[in-house]
């Protein structure tokens, strides 16, 4: 049995030249026990007796074999995990390397698979570190009378990444003077050379300072309640960040009453002088433009939202927009748009007099080749959006407003609708939204293979138009 030991939890020189030794000796994985300083990894490990990893320079050496770029930028990330089997899991996947050079390429593979977690939580970490790291400023005399600025923060990493971390601090805030707590071990940097010390406590970091209340104040004014999505902000700043970070003491309050000063953003513009729907409804559409509340805007061009006059009787409301509404940023303008402006004209509708717009306000897609394929949205994004076609309902007060299709009508009655079981009747939309009526999306028209069926169904879908423009008169 050999025992290495390695001087740090994230010794990766070290462990890479013990690994080296081991594999010119063709050492089995299973003959190797892994340990940092005095702390064994191995239950058994105490009775044996320590045997140099390293090979001699008359050592019998095995066949010498490259190792991939891949394995060592995988390695110098894994060995920073606190798992305690990963030293003993680079030198398995080492040993396989040896014996089956492609094991890199094999992402099927578990214990590849298994050490390419532990890098991404290790990343992870090392990406939290940067971002919610946050420095305070102490009085520090530094052995003499004049006191000279100097900011310490403290953080708690999940691994052993604080060293890994040091060139990224020392770039950013060179021209500081800090000092990095944490409980494993600290870092300190006077402008020109760093240093290492022992792990500290919460207790030995400064608890705030005069720069934070600007800074949250700041926070508070930018902080804007439309571009909330709650889940996405919990997965990228987790709760046990918020403890160290000054601004996000505001958060609960600024989350509790988001929607209060969203809905006050906009009561606002409407009681602006002079044309105050317009301005209402320009100011929802600003925000809407910068909408986040779902991740369909990462992929999409632009945001659609909704256009025609503000005293408009009815209000249509589509799914989604369409690849062409994407690029050209308004609605109903593509294939299923002439088709619902020719059922339209032949209901006696004028669209122009109408307010059309979309339950979902960006394109959602599944890429083909060159072409943008349309996917359905889900739930989770007809809900992220419904807030946008409750403010235009609010900001129209149509007498009628139809809902195109399936999605169309789960967001204006906040539950999945039976197209064919509410076909053709006025219903009644939740709380004091006024009259609606359901019918089909144009697009459904489109999409019929059968030229009688399309024809069929064409000719009930305007019938559904013209009384719906009756009932709207």
């Amino acid at each position: 049995m050999r025992i290495v030991t390695l001087s740090a939890p994230d010794d990766f020189d070290g462990w890479r030249e013990a690994a080296r030794g081991l594999m010119s000796q063709s050492v089995p994985p299973d003959d190797v026990v892994w340990q940092v300083g005095g702390e064994t990894t191995d239950l058994f490990a105490a009775a044996t007796a320590p045997t140099p990893a390293a090979a001699g320079p008359d050592a019998p050496a095995a066949s010498a074999f490259k190792v991939p770029r891949s394995f060592i930028d995988l390695g110098r990330s894994a060995i920073l995990h606190r798992d305690p089997e990963r030293f003993a899991m680079l030198y398995t996947l080492l040993d396989r390397l040896r014996r089956r050079p492609g094991v890199m390429e094999d992402h099927a593979d578990p214990l590849l698979r298994r050490l390419e977690g532990l890098a991404k939580q290790v990343r992870r970490d090392i990406h939290k570190m940067r971002a919610f790291l946050r420095f305070r400023e102490v009085a520090d005399a530094d052995g003499g009378d004049a006191e000279q600025e100097r900011y310490v923060a403290w953080f708690e990493p999940e691994h052993h990444i604080v060293r890994a971390n040091a060139a990224f601090f020392v770039n950013r805030f060179g021209s500081m003077r800090w000092s990095i707590l944490t409980p494993e071990v600290s870092l300190h940097w006077d402008g020109s050379a760093l240093q290492e010390g022992p792990g500290a406590t919460k207790a030995d970091a400064p608890q705030g300072d005069p720069v934070e209340e600007v800074w949250k104040t700041y926070y508070a004014s930018i902080f804007n309640p439309a571009r909330v999505k709650v889940g996405a902000m919990l997965k990228e700043m987790p709760r046990k960040y918020w403890k160290n970070m000054p601004e996000t003491a505001l958060v609960p309050d600024l989350l509790a009453t988001a929607q209060k000063r969203e809905s006050g953003m906009i009561e606002k513009a409407r009681t602006m002088p002079g044309n105050n729907s317009e301005a209402a409804w320009q100011a929802l559409r600003e925000e809407a433009l910068s909408c986040t509340r779902c991740h369909l805007y990462k992929h999409a061009t632009q945001t659609v939202f909704g256009e025609g006059p503000l005293h408009a009787s009815i209000m249509f409301v589509g799914e989604q927009p369409g690849d062409q509404e994407d690029l050209a940023g308004h609605p109903f303008v593509g294939p299923a748009g002439h088709l619902f402006d020719r059922a339209l004209a032949e209901a006696r509708i004028d669209r122009a007099q109408t307010y059309v717009t979309n339950a979902v306000k960006h394109f959602k897609f599944e890429p083909r080749g060159k072409r943008r394929i349309h996917a359905k949205p889900d739930a989770g994004e007809i809900e992220a959006c419904r807030w946008w076609i409750e403010q235009e309902q609010a900001l129209l007060r149509p007498k009628v407003t139809v809902a195109l299709g399936a999605t169309a009508a789960r967001s204006l009655f906040g539950k999945v609708m039976t197209i064919s079981r509410e076909r053709g009747r006025p219903l009644r939309l939740p709380g004091d939204g006024g009259d609606a009526w359901i019918t089909v999306h144009p697009s459904y028209l489109l999409r019929l293979p059968d030229e009688a069926a399309r024809s069929s169904e064409y000719a009930r879908f305007v019938e559904d138009l013209r009384r719906i423009g009756e009932t709207a008169a």
